[in-house]
């Protein structure tokens, strides 16, 4: 029992480890930007030694990698949890609503993002990962439109189903952030963002004001 209660404590102590190191990092990758951010930094930011480091990960690609997966996995349950509230029959603009109300458009992640798309295409291996984890955003938004029965506003012919939808969301998503990169109007950011997932998911008369 007293090894069980031991091993147990050291669980949750290196969870708890891994946890802060992914946090400072996040601040250090969005303060410098990936490749230029020691090993040293992160743990003084995180207030531990290379020691705690190396026990969770064995690089900063490692972390960098854990580090996109958390946001990224986040960015999926918010677009399928707010998918989730019509029921059997989706009401696209009142989806659109939901999605841009709690989607995560925040600059800091933006730039780390920004970070790992330029690494990923030097890299055919981060490339690869990158790729699983925009299926598994498309993935959620393509589930969410099939299982969509009798909705109240059917999706425009020309995307030519539910997966090319997925495509055409995840790619307005990705032009409006490019420009709140430049522009740091995040308000402005999620009005657009509003107005075009509406215009590629219906006719457009389902705006509104």
């Amino acid at each position: 029992m007293a090894v069980e209660q031991t091993a147990g404590r050291v669980t949750r102590r290196r969870v708890r480890t891994r946890a802060n190191l992914l946090d400072a990092a996040f601040e250090v990758f969005a303060a410098k930007g990936f490749g230029r951010v020691s090993i040293e930094e992160v743990c003084e930011a995180a207030g531990y030694s290379r020691g705690a480091f190396y026990s969770n990960f064995d690089s900063l690609d490692e972390l960098f990698f854990a580090l996109y997966r958390q946001r990224a996995d986040l960015i999926a349950r918010q677009v399928a949890d707010a998918l989730a509230g019509d029921g059997p029959d989706l009401d696209v603009p009142a989806s659109v609503d939901r999605v841009t109300e709690v989607l995560l458009l925040d600059l800091d992640w933006l730039l780390v993002k920004t970070d790992f798309l330029v690494h990923a295409a030097r890299d055919p291996a981060v490339a690869r990962t990158l790729l699983e984890h925009r299926a598994k955003l498309r993935g959620a938004i393509a589930d969410r439109l099939a299982r969509a029965r009798g909705g109240h506003t059917a999706l425009p012919a020309v995307l030519g189903g539910v997966e090319a939808a997925a495509h055409a969301v995840v790619a307005a998503y990705d032009g409006v952030t490019t420009q709140l990169l430049l522009d740091k109007d995040v308000d402005s950011a999620r009005a657009w963002l509003k107005q075009l997932l509406t215009a590629l998911l219906t006719d457009g008369s389902g705006t509104r004001e």
